[in-house]
């Protein structure tokens, strides 16, 4: 299927490694000009000239999501090294934690990096005759999972913020989605370290999974491009679940 993304341009916030990169990659396969945020610059630079290897622009900047400042300048440098914006994906998250400074700290990079994201693209996707916006949140956010804190909850809002923001800017000809993956399993990452750290909570979480296996980034990766794409120009407002039936509730 082609999905219509050639010489389109795409924004992803922490996409140097796991599932921003693979987005990234996803994007520039389909032959879409990509720009990259993270805090490493040195993983930036070696992100934006493997993307660049695959026949398109792609530019990056070290950003925090939590700077204002700094994530509007990255969002209007973007717009004009790549000639405009099509798509913006948030999906800078942290980890997890307790205590007040750890809500804190998820809410100002969770929710509020992405409210700022969306503001400072706003003008530019107005332009666009496909403009799209996709939120990363987790099934962490759907049901319980673990214990009551800031990264379940914020990610939750994530979902909410989501669907109201689809209803504000449609007229504008914006689409608004969420993609909800559950564990997705990545050499280095999270539950690559809960599975040599906390074994049987690692076996546990596979065993609950039916299709029998944990999700891959690329896995996203791919719902979040055709999303974005004109292939998916009549939705909007969803939450799309990509968790191999962890989560048990019915969706409808």
């Amino acid at each position: 299927m082609d999905l219509q993304l050639q010489g389109r341009r795409a924004l992803i916030t922490g996409a140097t490694k796991g599932i921003g990169r693979a987005i990234a990659e996803s994007f520039a396969s389909e032959g879409a000009n990509v720009a990259i945020c993270a805090r490493n610059q040195e993983e930036l630079d070696a992100a934006v000239a493997e993307l660049e290897s695959k026949g398109i622009t792609a530019c990056g900047q070290a950003v925090d999501v939590n700077d204002g400042d700094a994530l509007k300048g990255f969002v209007d440098a973007a717009a004009e090294a790549l000639g405009g914006l099509d798509c913006i994906v948030s999906n800078v998250t942290g980890g997890g934690g307790q205590g007040d400074e750890a809500w804190r700290a998820k809410f100002e990079g969770d929710v509020l990096g992405t409210v700022r994201l969306v503001e400072a693209a706003l003008p530019h996707l107005e332009k666009s005759d496909n403009a799209s916006i996709v939120m990363i949140s987790t099934t962490a956010a759907l049901e319980k999972f673990m214990n009551a804190g800031p990264y379940n909850a914020m990610k939750a809002a994530l979902i909410q913020y989501s669907g109201a923001l689809s209803q504000d800017v449609a007229p504008k000809g914006i689409r608004v989605n969420t993609i909800s993956p559950g564990p997705i399993f990545i050499d280095g990452g999270a539950w690559d370290n809960i599975k040599q750290n906390m074994t049987p909570f690692y076996d546990a979480t596979l065993a609950d999974i039916p299709i029998g296996r944990m999700g891959k980034a690329e896995e996203i990766a791919d719902q979040v491009v055709f999303l974005a794409s004109p292939r998916g120009a009549f939705t909007t407002g969803t939450n799309i679940v990509i968790d191999g039936g962890l989560t048990k509730r019915i969706q409808f």
